[in-house]
């Protein structure tokens, strides 16, 4: 015997391919789980006035509440009234003070809610995420809710962008935390701040969406 024949091997060939793309397909579909972020490990979020914890006692925002239910290290570093830009402008800082596991970024609403332009925020987000990556550190994306027609933070539904930055970035979303609890007025102080109950309830389903990706031990 010398083999198959041609048409048996250029067949073989072909399945041999097939199967090929399909693990190809397969893998590349599929979102590879984060590793968890052990307790007592450092977390960076990196925000503006909801992780400054404006209007409420520092324990009782959600950057505190998140390291309850969890057992990291959580910096809060939230200025009020901050937007990318500073975001951008004052990471590097950070992660060089506080050397984090993760970086958590919570910002854009105020961007959103003053108009500007979503390539604009969208590269100023994902040079964070370069730069956080570039120091050793690994990093999570927090979705603010775009803005309704008046400009208010009442719509369900997150901005966009955020989705797409994580596909093309490969960061893990906590993508309906935010957009949930500023569209229950049960659950704010005023028009785009929670109360009490609103940073209890924003770290409990951010906790939810971290864990589905991984970060989080079960």
């Amino acid at each position: 015997m010398t083999g198959l024949p041609p048409t048996g091997n250029r067949a073989l060939r072909a399945a041999c391919l097939a199967c090929a793309a399909a693990v190809l397909l397969v893998a590349a579909c599929g979102s590879p789980r984060e590793a968890a972020v052990p307790a007592g490990g450092v977390v960076l979020v990196v925000g503006d006035s909801i992780s400054a914890g404006f209007g409420v006692d520092s324990d009782e925002a959600w950057p505190a509440r998140l390291a309850q239910r969890t057992g990291w290290r959580v910096v809060a570093a939230g200025v009020n009234g901050d937007r990318t830009a500073g975001g951008r402008l004052r990471l590097p800082a950070l992660i060089d003070e506080h050397a984090p596991a993760l970086v958590l970024i919570e910002l854009g609403g105020n961007d959103l809610l003053r108009g500007v332009p979503a390539p604009e925020i969208a590269a100023n987000l994902e040079a964070m995420i370069e730069t956080a990556r570039a120091r050793g550190a690994r990093v999570a994306l927090m979705a603010a809710p775009q803005p309704s027609a008046l400009g208010v933070l009442t719509g369900l539904a997150p901005a966009g962008l955020y989705a797409e930055i994580a596909r093309r970035r490969k960061v893990p979303l906590v993508e309906k935390a935010l957009p949930s609890v500023l569209s229950d007025e049960k659950l704010k102080q005023d028009a785009i701040h929670p109360n009490a109950a609103g940073h209890d309830a924003l770290a409990e389903r951010a906790l939810a969406e971290l864990a589905r990706s991984g970060l989080v031990t079960p």
